[in-house]
């Protein structure tokens, strides 16, 4: 039996009309389980052309090295992309992404201070593990103070926090130029490879400890998964329906908080990605359920991050930065997204 759905709307007159029914292949690929599946072919066959061909020497040394590549990069497209669509539930907003609390800022601001006050020389020598749970501790403990703060009185909210953080990141980053203008030319350059985002062979300590994270994150979300389908019909509907809002939304904020740390102290700030791998998931999905919209975004985020990786390699012959092509693509992403949303 073929997968019926029935479709239609009443006529300009308002008599009902029959409505028309959608069989076959159109109704099976309405279907998110259908889409999912689809997408998690065309994340398999990307990873498998990244492995398995332009090999320049030993396989076996190319699969280690191009493996933690890929678990980096899963590591990375799961904690930005469940991020920021709980982010968006959050705020309901789907322009807005975790940056805008200025984590970004802040991890620049870290390593800035870091190189200010040591030297590039002391920078480049610190232990990769202790750089990385400074940046981690810092930005959780940054989160956590912003969050107690603004959601401890009755008056605080959502858009406050938001006004916090646009303001507090903005600090952030003149602090930041601030310093870097005193910097030494070295210093400067070390400074400067340290604030793009890097995804080739990351430390495999460091890579492990991030994916640990991200994936008690994930487990964190999957009782929530519900409750994230409540929270998208807004604050007052989700009380209404019995949701204990603020203490759900500290929770969430929490998990986004240590997602973002994690994988920013991992790679480094790619400040759009979010926003372009979460709308394309809304999309992609046809559905707003959270079942659904989170894994479509980190496969969304699997395919960007490889299918751009294999044109700077293969196609450019490494002419660039991967994280400089997403920026690139992100800030034009954004201006259509605030285009259309200024024209309705």
């Amino acid at each position: 039996m073929p997968t019926e759905v029935l479709t239609g709307a009443p006529s300009a007159t308002g008599a009902a009309v029959e409505p028309r029914a959608v069989t076959g292949w159109r109704a099976s690929w309405r279907r998110p389980v259908v889409r999912l599946a689809v997408l998690g072919a065309v994340v398999v066959a990307l990873v498998t052309l990244y492995l398995l061909t332009d090999v320049p020497g030993s396989l076996a040394f190319a699969l280690r090295i191009r493996s933690l590549t890929v678990v980096a990069m899963l590591v990375v497209a799961t904690a930005v992309g469940v991020s920021t669509v709980v982010f968006h539930t959050i705020t309901q907003n789907r322009i807005l992404t975790p940056s805008i609390m200025g984590f970004d800022a802040f991890y620049l601001l870290i390593s800035t201070v870091v190189v200010f006050t040591l030297g590039s020389t002391s920078f480049l020598r610190l232990d990769p593990l202790v750089l990385w749970l400074v940046q981690v501790v810092v930005m959780l403990a940054f989160s956590v103070l912003l969050f107690t703060w603004l959601f401890g009185g009755r008056r605080r909210s959502i858009h406050l926090m938001l006004l916090v953080g646009i303001v507090l990141g903005t600090f952030f980053r003149s602090f930041t130029e601030w310093m870097q203008r005193m910097l030494d030319p070295i210093d400067f350059q070390v400074l400067s490879d340290a604030m793009f985002a890097s995804l080739t062979r990351p430390d495999p300590l460091l890579l492990t400890l991030t994916a640990l994270l991200v994936a008690a994150g994930c487990v964190a979300l999957l009782p929530l998964l519900r409750t994230l389908d409540v929270l998208t019909l807004g604050a007052p509907a989700a009380i209404g329906l019995g949701v204990s809002h603020r203490r759900v939304v500290m929770a969430l904020f929490g998990v986004v908080s240590l997602m973002v740390a994690a994988s920013t102290a991992l790679v480094g700030p790619i400040l759009f990605f979010g926003l372009i791998v979460a709308n394309l998931a809304y999309s992609w999905a046809g559905t707003f359920r959270h079942a659904w919209t989170l894994p479509t975004a980190v496969g969304l985020g699997m395919v960007c991050l490889l299918g751009g990786q294999l044109v700077l390699e293969r196609a450019l012959g490494f002419g660039g930065t991967l994280s400089t092509v997403i920026e690139l693509a992100g800030g034009l992403f954004f201006l259509v997204l605030v285009l259309r949303k200024g024209a309705r």
